[in-house]
């Protein structure tokens, strides 16, 4: 687990996103990470890479992306938009 370094508004979102490691789940941590920072918000990013640990979210189809908790997101790398979305609430 990591976290961004720019926290501007101190927000911290707790991000999983679930994958085996494909080229999806690597965008879609970079996609996220670019998101955070061009919004001024701080995310803590996990990769969960454990096909169990992924099932026991119901994600089927990856990447999935947990945020706070909560699934938002399972199979492709999400937009922009969504994960813009994802930050702001």
């Amino acid at each position: 687990m990591y976290s961004t370094g720019f926290c501007e508004e101190k927000i911290m979102k707790e991000i999983k996103v679930l994958g085996t490691g494909c080229a999806n789940c690597k965008n879609t941590i970079a996609l996220i990470e670019q998101v955070a920072q061009a919004k001024g918000v701080g995310v803590s990013i996990q990769k969960v890479e454990d096909i169990k640990d992924i099932m026991s979210h119901g994600v089927m189809s990856t990447p999935g992306v947990v945020v706070d908790g909560k699934v938002v997101h399972a199979g492709g790398v999400p937009s922009r938009d969504k994960i813009e979305h994802w930050l702001s609430q």
